[in-house]
C-alpha cells in the first residue's frame, strides 16, 4: 500500500484519504525505499518461480498500484486482485495502472475484504509494519487461506533491529530519504511517525510472524536499511 513517509495520523487510512497528497504518492516511495523499483521486479521474478503463466494474484496494500502495474507489465497473463482500506488510493491505482486495469479488480477493504480465492500467488509490499504483531499474523493466517498449497507469497515491509542500535537505523532510514531529495523537515517528519506509531519488528520475529501465520520455507531476498523482504509458499 504504502510507505511511512506521510504517515503521520495514528490512523494510517486517513494518511492515505487526501486526494492532493495520494496525487503525489508516487514520487514518496522511491525516496524513502532504497531499490523500491527492483524490490517489485524480484517479487516479480520470485512469485513467477512457482506460479503459473495465467496465475490469479493476491495484492494486499494495492493503494496507488505501483506494484500493480510492475507485475503486470512484466507478466502479461496474470491477473489481479488488488485490496486496499483507502478508497482515494484506489482511485490512484486506476489512473496509475490505465489499460491495465482490464486484468485488475480493486477491492476497498481489508483482508477479510478479498475473494476467498484460491490464488496462485500473493503479494504485501510496504504494509504490514502498519499493525501490530498480534493483528500482522491474523492477517498473514487470511492471506494463507486464500492460497493453493505451495502458492508463493512475498512480503516486504519496514523491519529492523529493535535493541539499542534502533535510533541509529532509523536515523539511516532519514538520511536516504534526505539524499534522494525528500526535503529535511519532510524527512524529520516521517522518522519521527516511524519511531512513534510503526509497529516495527526486528528481521527474525518477522519472519517468524510469516511463519506463524502458515508459511514454510521462508527466505530473505531483499534488505536495503530498514527494509526487509522474504518469500514463503503456502
Amino acid at each position: 500500500m504504502t510507505n511511512s513517509a506521510q504517515l503521520e495520523p495514528t490512523n494510517f487510512v486517513a494518511a492515505f484519504s487526501d486526494p492532493a497528497a495520494v496525487a503525489r504518492y508516487a514520487d514518496g516511495p522511491p525516496r524513502f525505499v532504497p531499490g523500491f523499483e527492483a524490490l517489485h521486479t524480484m517479487t516479480g521474478i520470485l512469485l513467477a518461480e512457482h506460479a503459473p503463466a495465467d496465475a490469479r494474484v493476491l495484492v494486499l496494500g494495492a493503494g496507488g498500484g505501483l506494484e500493480l502495474r510492475a507485475l503486470a507489465e512484466m507478466h502479461p497473463g496474470w491477473t489481479f486482485v488488488g485490496v486496499d482500506p483507502a478508497g482515494e488510493m484506489l482511485r490512484q491505482a486506476e489512473r496509475t495502472l490505465g489499460p491495465l486495469m482490464d486484468r485488475v479488480t480493486l477491492v476497498e477493504g481489508y483482508i477479510d475484504d478479498a475473494p476467498v480465492g484460491p490464488f496462485d500467488a500473493a503479494t504485501c509490499l510496504l504494509t504490514l509494519h502498519f499493525l501490530d504483531p498480534a493483528a500482522r499474523e491474523d492477517t498473514v493466517k487470511a492471506i494463507h487461506r486464500r492460497l493453493k498449497p505451495g502458492a508463493p507469497f512475498v512480503a516486504a515491509h519496514g523491519s529492523f533491529p529493535q535493541d539499542d542500535s534502533r535510533s541509529r537505523w532509523i536515523g539511516r532510514y532519514e538520511a536516504y530519504a534526505v539524499a534522494s531529495g525528500v526535503d529535511c523537515d519532510q524527512a524529520a517528519k516521517a522518522r519521527a511517525a516511524v519511531q512513534a506509531h510503526l509497529h516495527t519488528l526486528a528481521p527474525e520475529p518477522d519472519a517468524a510472524v510469516l511463519r506463524a501465520g502458515g508459511f514454510q520455507g521462508v527466505e530473505l531476498f531483499f534488505a536495503a536499511f530498514t527494509w526487509r523482504g522474504w518469500i514463503g509458499r503456502a
